[in-house]
């Protein structure tokens, strides 16, 4: 594996500094998710907040942190999101910024949505969500209930529910996904909507691990789409539905990757801090731990490379995100061990960060999901393509 360009490492020693900040707050957004708020002002947070939105739209503040803007690609996000999460995944999942939406508009939208939305975030610090999960059907495109209706002037309205939405109860616009009414798999389109319009609900749900990302339980009763607000018009339909998800997944799936990588650290960090001599087995447990976060980093960075080299090639990132999330349980869990019986109750971080490395387990798809997407790349010869 290649060092990092100066740039990237630049990047990332910047943004280790941040890490500190998030971690004090951790507990706090724990027991409070909209705790954010009161933490909007943190370097870490307002460069989450211009996180992936492109040059060009710098932030209103310039203090630290704060702008201007950045267009990160694959690789840099990776870096910056195991940086952060070492500090909190929670406090960086609860940041504002484009987040998942902003990488959909990349894909899909015109300048003029783009316009939009990224002056929109340019103004002061604020949430989107990205809306493709159902209740009692996942992300499955094919068994997709919520429904748009044409109405005749390009525009739609819009009906269903979507489920375990990140932000969304705090999101200012949001990205949903639907199938237009009385089509099949290629009537699925995505499009925007503002949360502060009629019929639009969003309801936290109660979740243990990863309480800051705040997912939701969203109802969608008559909502009215603006033709404007359909995202992709202008491609052809094969490049609107399941094509812009998996694009926007095989980007964004290093990072959650990079995530568990971060949280992994964090715990093999926490060991190191609250047992200073480990003795026999026990080092030898530690060390081995250590060693699995460095291979799972390498394939991490690998897999972003990959991508940014051709969006399409995301079989290594379903390999990093199922090595990365494994590595985080048993890091996290091997932790708890190391600090004894009781270390749950006498050890409140590590404990969270033993429920948030499961947590990351549901990110973009579970284990099996990320096996059976790796199997399929190698069985096709696209995995080790140059």
């Amino acid at each position: 594996m290649s060092a990092l360009p100066a740039s990237l490492a630049a990047t990332r020693d910047q943004v280790r500094h941040w890490a500190g900040d998030l971690r004090a707050h951790a507990l706090e957004l724990d027991g409070d998710p909209d705790a954010i708020r009161r933490h909007l002002d943190l370097p870490a947070v307002r460069f989450l907040a211009g996180h992936l939105v492109p040059p060009g739209w710098d932030r209103v503040s310039d203090a630290a942190g704060a702008g201007p803007a950045h267009g990160m690609p694959t690789l840099e996000r990776v870096i910056v999101s195991e940086e952060l999460a070492r500090g909190d995944a929670g406090m960086m999942l609860a940041s504002p910024g484009a987040s998942m939406c902003g990488v959909l508009l990349g894909v899909l939208g015109s300048q003029e949505q783009r316009d939009r939305v990224y002056g929109t975030l340019a103004e002061r610090p604020r949430w989107t969500c990205f809306a493709l999960t159902e209740p009692e059907r996942g992300s499955a495109i094919g068994e997709m209930t919520a429904t748009l209706t044409p109405v005749g002037d390009g525009g739609y309205v819009l009906n269903g529910a979507k489920r375990y939405v990140g932000n969304a109860a705090r999101a200012d616009v949001g990205a949903v996904f639907a199938r237009v009414e009385g089509t099949e798999r290629l009537g699925v389109l995505a499009v925007l909507v503002d949360t502060a319009d009629p019929g639009f609900r969003a309801e936290p749900l109660p979740t243990v691990g990863l309480r800051g990302a705040q997912l939701t339980h969203i109802t969608l009763d008559a909502v009215r789409v603006p033709a404007e607000q359909v995202l992709g018009t202008h491609l052809p339909p094969t490049r609107r539905g399941m094509w812009s998800i998996v694009a926007v997944f095989n980007q964004l799936r290093p990072s959650v990757a990079a995530i568990a990588l971060g949280i992994a650290r964090a715990a093999h960090e926490y060991v190191a801090g609250h047992r200073r001599l480990l003795r026999g087995a026990e080092r030898e447990t530690y060390e081995e731990l250590g060693r699995r976060i460095d291979a799972a980093r390498l394939l991490t960075y690998r897999a972003a490379r990959a991508v940014d080299r051709r969006p399409s090639a995301g079989h290594l990132a379903s390999a990093a995100k199922a090595r990365a999330c494994e590595v985080a349980e048993d890091v996290t869990l091997a932790a708890l061990g190391l600090l004894g019986p009781g270390a749950r109750l006498d050890h409140p971080m590590l404990e969270k960060l033993a429920r948030d490395a499961r947590g990351v387990e549901f990110m973009e798809g579970t284990r099996n999901i990320q096996k059976l997407h790796l199997f399929q790349g190698l069985h096709t010869g696209k995995v080790g393509r140059p």
